[in-house]
């Protein structure tokens, strides 16, 4: 399951893919590491079209699920599109595309983690996604609760270079702008059939070992400042494939 991924490219490439008519984030600044139930943007369906957004990381869990808890904090991977707990999600207004350069799958023996690119210099792709507008929920006990939208991506099976990392699944990954245009517009025995022919091997590499951020070597030093780290990053590894 990832629970962890980077963003660091930009809203002009965000934009050449997706043409999203407007945005609500801002300035968007590179992300080296987004966590679960934390923030991260979104490209989402919209009335009037694609729409940049920042929502928080985790869809509402299964009511069985909360059985004794007293908090929520999302799941952040949805696999069994199917079933009737995510099938209320699966119309063209939820659909949504998250931005990412990377992301990490801890290997299933040694949790070491891995980082995997399209390359080494980590172009722009999107994991298939959904949301949810203005749920409100106690994601953290100490946060009490909150109102936000909710994301999460799907997830498919891992291909030949996930599998021997986490042999379970890996997110569903659009590379191109007719990928994309799918996604949003798909119906759901469509997306569902898409969902089950996963990503073709060869086209993922193995881009870091070991940390807990992923960045394209030459991060400024004024961004290792904001993130809190003055040392050097881990120097990037080889691909095992």
């Amino acid at each position: 399951m990832c629970n962890l991924y980077s963003m660091t490219s930009n809203q002009d490439a965000i934009r050449q893919l997706t043409q999203y008519f407007r945005s609500a984030v801002g300035n968007l600044q590179p992300s080296p590491a987004i966590f679960a139930n934390g923030f991260g943007p979104i490209v989402r369906a919209t009335s009037d079209g694609p729409e940049l957004a920042q929502c928080r990381w985790g869809m509402p869990s299964h009511p069985f699920n909360l059985r004794g808890k007293n908090y929520d904090s999302g799941v952040t991977n949805c696999r069994e599109l199917d079933k009737k707990h995510w099938q209320q999600w699966m119309g063209i207004a939820n659909r949504a595309l998250v931005p990412a350069t990377s992301f990490c799958e801890p290997h299933h023996e040694t949790k070491q983690n891995h980082w995997f690119a399209l390359s080494e210099d980590r172009p722009l792709f999107f994991f298939a996604g959904i949301w949810t507008p203005q749920w409100t929920s106690v994601r953290k006990v100490k946060e009490g609760e909150t109102t936000h939208d909710l994301y999460a991506f799907v997830t498919t099976r891992a291909n030949a270079e996930v599998k021997p990392v986490h042999p379970k699944a890996m997110p569903l990954i659009l590379r191109t702008a007719e990928e994309v245009d799918f996604w949003l517009r798909a119906t759901s025995a469509e997306v569902i059939e898409f969902q089950e022919q996963g990503m073709p091997d060869g086209l993922l590499t193995i881009v870091n070992r070991g940390t807990k951020l992923d960045h394209p070597e030459g991060m400024t030093f004024e961004h290792h400042q904001a993130l809190g780290r003055t040392e050097p990053m881990t120097p990037m590894q080889g691909s095992l494939f």
